[in-house]
């Protein structure tokens, strides 16, 4: 009998992708088949799977927790930002339109449909379907029509625990409010609450757990102290990625956040232009890089040995957004001077000498001068090109795989230099001296042989990390940590069969 529990947070970054992750781990590692899903995600990145559709990155992550390969049912609906003000909406992996806030309010609540659909073939197949809310159900404006949070847990009849954020302070105050603005079928629906990222002495916070149930009379699944190495998991937002420093690695000290070895070779340090849209987490937990992300209004340092221009939704916007802050010029004078630069998908598209968007697909018609650093010349339009690939760095021959995720067609002589073979396929291009490169492949750097010699090139030395074995040790030690301060017993007590998968 399949039986399901919602994660909904007393507001967004409360960590309930990450809970769900671990929570897929640790009931996998007990048996039971379990399933992630969102009803509706935001997310900056997204991930490609085997169908040839789009999930939210998060989802992936769930999935892996699971031993499962992502699919398009994990995540029916995903927003995924373009313009100001403007979304591209995924709808069962596929591109449906893109539209404003105001219009997306108004076409959800027909979306509800495919969206429970979607929740019931995954759950026709699994023991244990675990799912997350968006952001907060206390937006009590955004309730009509709902379809994140209790709009769906009502449709599907599923129960709810909620998390709220001790890091962030008023955890009293967010789980109590969040109960007193929910209705009074919604309350009922609520079956228990987390704390989250608690810092410190646990057993100070039992007054906060007894002043709780007072209030709400919901129990404590259990305090969860803050999970350091969560920032090693891939990140679902660009943005995510700059309050986390690596771990203290084993014979390393720190200094104002950045991390430093000591009886290690020559460390190299890569500069990424944040820009407000990808592949930078193997690099991150890379011991022998330093990883600075400039953030707007910072220029680009003149000490780095690379630049990486990421992958971008709004590749134009973002390329206006680039000269606004001056890095086109950081970037040129860095190219200059001998460095090297890497383009993403987007960041390969803006290395050219001009990107026009004739159809409007990201945003108002429009073309634009890229950087010129690479002959090539992009067009966007056509259908998105979504398919997971292998293949390998051409001047190299070290393995290479990820997924291709871009609009758009791609020529120019500089293409007679690709920088990858794809399944026998160029991609990419390679300037006339080798320091400047692009390629349409996302998930780049997870190949261990490719990453370690491309950083070799860089003078990067000492010991490269094994990435996909990381990631899975991180998440068992999540499962780990998590057994350790839930009572995941009464966690799957609380979960029930969601309607229509009830026996009758």
């Amino acid at each position: 009998m399949t039986r399901a529990l919602m994660l909904q947070g007393t507001g967004s970054d409360v960590g309930k992708s990450l809970l769900v992750a671990g929570l897929a781990r640790v009931f996998t590692r007990r048996g039971l088949k379990v399933r992630p899903f969102k009803p509706q995600n935001m997310s900056n990145n997204a991930a490609v799977t085997a169908e040839g559709g789009e999930i939210g990155r998060a989802q992936a992550l769930q999935a892996r927790a699971c031993g499962a390969p992502p699919a398009i049912d994990m995540n029916p609906v995903l927003l995924k930002p373009q313009t100001d003000g403007m979304a591209q909406l995924i709808v069962c992996g596929r591109v449906h339109s893109a539209l404003s806030a105001r219009d997306y309010r108004a076409l959800a609540p027909s979306l509800l449909p495919q969206v429970l659909a979607a929740f019931h073939r995954l759950a026709a197949s699994a023991d244990l379907i675990l799912v997350e809310g968006a952001g907060s159900p206390a937006e009590i404006n955004l309730r009509a029509g709902d379809i994140a949070n209790m709009g769906f847990a009502e449709a599907a009849d599923v129960p709810v625990a909620l998390i709220g954020d001790i890091e962030r302070g008023g955890v009293i105050a967010q789980l109590v409010g969040t109960h007193a603005l929910l209705s009074p079928g919604e309350r009922a629906r609520l079956v228990g609450y987390i704390v989250n990222k608690f810092r410190g002495d646990i057993r100070l916070f039992d007054g906060g757990i007894a002043a709780i149930g007072e209030r709400t009379g919901l129990a404590c699944f259990g305090v969860v102290p803050y999970f350091a190495d969560a920032g090693l998991l891939p990140a679902e937002d660009s943005m995510a990625l700059a309050p986390h420093p690596n771990p203290l690695p084993a014979g390393g000290e720190r200094e104002s956040g950045v991390q430093r070895r000591t009886g290690e070779g020559h460390r190299v340090k890569i500069a990424v232009p944040l820009l407000p849209r990808d592949d930078l987490d193997p690099l991150r937990a890379e011991p022998g890089v330093d990883l600075v992300l400039v953030r707007p209004g910072q220029p680009l340092p003149r000490d780095v040995a690379l630049v990486i221009l990421p992958g971008s939704k709004a590749t134009l916007a973002d390329l206006a957004f680039m000269r606004e802050q001056g890095w086109d010029i950081d970037i040129l004078a860095h190219q200059r001077q001998g460095g090297h630069i890497l383009g993403l998908c987007g960041g390969y598209q803006m290395l050219g000498r001009r990107i026009a968007d004739p159809d409007g697909c990201e945003g108002p018609p429009a073309e634009m001068p890229g950087l010129g650093l690479l002959d090539i010349e992009t067009v966007l339009g056509g259908d998105k090109r979504l398919a997971q690939v292998t293949g390998h760095e051409i001047p190299t021959g070290m393995p290479v795989w990820g997924y291709e995720m871009h609009l758009g067609i791609t020529i120019g002589p500089g293409l007679k230099r690709p920088m990858l073979d794809l399944h026998g396929h160029p991609d990419g291009a390679v300037s006339a001296d080798g320091r400047v490169m692009g390629c349409y492949l996302h998930g780049l750097f997870a190949s261990d042989p490719f990453r370690r010699a491309f950083l070799a090139r860089l003078g990067a030395e000492g010991g490269a990390i094994a990435y996909e074995p990381m990631i899975e040790n991180v998440l068992d030690r999540l499962a780990d940590h998590l057994e350790q301060h839930l009572d995941v017993a009464a966690l799957l007590a609380a979960a029930r069969p969601p309607r229509l998968t009830r026996a009758a």
